[in-house]
């Protein structure tokens, strides 16, 4: 599935290569910078020692910090967590696609032979996972017990990106696993690696045209990918996307406060202030540092990224 149409005459669009500058729609005023990136995503759970016990024992993730009922977890030694697990009495799992908010949170690991470790882990553990190639990235997809879903994937050089006019290329090709899993060179898989970060979280929201008025033009976002089918894909500083909003539940309920769901993400920027000006001058919910968008999905914009 790619992103790529024809023009009106029948020909084939021309892929360049996506060199710095030449790619993405930035917003008409405030404009995310280019250090901008994902902190801990904070999920709310119906079981704290269920849930901790997969994102350890799947995911590979160290508990951080315990504090009543809340647990952080990251890459052993770490400061900041790549998420915080929130048990709240009564919150039941719930179905893909039955609520607005979370489609997944993406974790980013350093490259093809730490995934190729962990597809490794994945097939001994027996545990079953979706598989995609994006051009851009290779990826898995799973759902915690929860049914909140998880991507765990590797970016390819940016050297290899490339773009068609000013979009990026992304698609929903077929996964080399035994190319991933070659890439391992049989080393076992001994948890999250050091340089593991969360690279994207994406959304399900109830209007693409809604979600790029917050998320681009408030926020300050640049569009990379527009053409994708249901789907439309912001990043700041060249990335392929810190954000995926997509209207494939469109018409599903924004989640309940009993709901096992996304509680808030992360966006560390430099002078966070000017972000949250932008979005409350648009006529969008501020308080405090987060901001919320249509659907009532908050993002906390902040400097550091477990603040």
């Amino acid at each position: 599935m790619s992103v790529s149409t024809h023009d009106i005459f029948g020909r084939a669009p021309v892929a360049q290569a996506a060199l710095p500058g030449s790619y993405g729609a930035p917003p008409p005023g405030y404009r995310l910078p280019a250090s901008t990136r994902l902190g801990a995503v904070r999920l709310q759970v119906s079981h704290l020692d269920r849930s901790l016990a997969w994102y350890q024992e799947v995911l590979g993730m160290e508990l951080l910090d315990a504090q009543g009922d809340a647990r952080s977890l990251g890459v052993r030694g770490a400061i900041e967590p790549l998420v915080e697990l929130e048990y709240r009495p009564g919150t039941r799992p719930v179905r893909s696609g039955s609520r607005l908010g979370l489609y997944h949170v993406a974790i980013l690991l350093p490259d093809r032979p730490a995934l190729g470790r962990f597809v490794q882990h994945l097939v001994q553990r027996g545990v079953r996972a979706g598989a995609s190639d994006h051009l851009v990235s290779e990826a898995l997809y799973l759902h915690d017990p929860d049914g909140l879903g998880i991507e765990v994937y590797r970016d390819r050089p940016r050297s290899e990106w490339q773009r068609v006019g000013a979009e990026l290329m992304m698609a929903t090709d077929p996964f080399d696993a035994a190319g991933v899993a070659e890439a391992a060179a049989d080393a076992p898989w001994q948890g999250m690696p050091s340089g593991t970060v969360v690279g994207h979280v994406h959304l399900n929201v109830g209007n693409l045209a809604r979600a790029s008025a917050f998320y681009s033009e408030a926020v300050g976002f640049d569009r990379m990918v527009w053409r994708y089918p249901g789907a439309l894909f912001l990043g700041a500083g060249g990335y392929h996307h810190h954000l995926g909003v997509n209207s494939w539940a469109q018409g599903a309920p924004a989640p309940h406060a009993d709901d096992a769901r996304l509680l808030e993400w992360r966006l560390v920027v430099d002078e966070p202030a000017r972000a949250l000006e932008s979005a409350g001058a648009a006529g969008f919910e501020v308080s405090g540092a987060l901001a919320v968008d249509p659907w009532g999905t908050a993002v906390r914009i902040t400097a550091t990224g477990n603040g």
